[in-house]
């Protein structure tokens, strides 16, 4: 069971709604991921224009958790202000703090996502920052309180996967709260990896959304991200340098 700040989920995997080719194929992936969390940029929401499509349309709302993300913010003002537009809609059981630094590679800024993550956590949010693979501003992030750290695997829709496992692997060792590996995921096998270094989850949109059959890749990354965890829980085996016989010798008859 996945825990984050009061909330509990049986599925691990978050699923973006954005970039789909119309609604019903969004349904469609959303459904068979059996996922529990619907993540979304509010500026797509139509509060800002009541004229565009709900985009939700398809979703039967009240079967999800919300993870709305401030997409779009500069710095941590513009992030706050955001976030509680989110709320105000009723859409909004946590909040993912994104605030992009630099336009080119859209990474984000690790001083504004700071100043972000505290003024909401100290309005009573639950407050998951998207960061870079940073161990220390990790590190950071959760002394300040947030409730799930989310560091990207490479570059939002990417699709590069994991091109930093080892700094992942150390944010993961000293996170005392959940790690949400989130952007950059390409492939089941991505996802996958991400678990078996012991992410306690997989936030995905681009690589469902931009498949050529989304809701088979959907129903893909549900099971790479199961077999993912249950891989980690169960503990590989060491790597060695040699062969090593799978069957026992000892006991058995020479032959002579």
């Amino acid at each position: 069971m996945l825990k984050i700040g009061s909330f509990q989920f049986s599925s691990r995997l978050f699923l973006g709604t954005g970039k789909y080719p119309n609604f019903d194929i969004q349904k469609q992936a959303v459904d068979v991921s059996e996922t529990e969390v619907l993540t979304f940029s509010v500026r797509r929401m139509n509060i800002y224009d009541a004229k565009q499509p709900n985009f939700l349309e398809k979703i039967e709302v009240e079967n999800y958790k919300f993870l709305p993300n401030t997409a779009g913010a500069k710095d941590a003002e513009e992030a706050v202000r955001i976030a509680k537009l989110a709320n105000a809609s009723g859409l909004c059981d946590m909040v993912k703090v994104e605030v992009i630094g630099c336009q080119k590679t859209l990474l984000p800024d690790p001083v504004e996502t700071l100043k972000a993550t505290e003024i909401l956590l100290n309005e009573g949010y639950t407050v998951l920052p998207y960061t870079s693979d940073d161990v220390v501003l990790a590190r950071k992030l959760e002394e300040l309180g947030a409730h799930a750290i989310m560091p990207g695997a490479s570059p939002i829709g990417s699709g590069q996967g994991i091109i930093n496992p080892l700094n992942l692997q150390f944010i993961i060792e000293q996170a005392r709260v959940p790690v949400i590996v989130d952007a950059g995921i390409g492939s089941p096998a991505d996802a996958a990896f991400a678990m078996e270094l012991g992410a306690d989850g997989v936030l995905l949109n681009t690589a469902v959304s931009g498949a050529g059959d989304p809701g088979k890749m959907a129903e893909a990354m549900k099971l790479a991200i199961q077999s993912g965890r249950l891989g980690y829980e169960a503990g590989r085996i060491e790597k060695k340098a040699y062969a090593n016989p799978s069957s026992p010798t000892e006991g058995i008859s020479s032959g002579s």
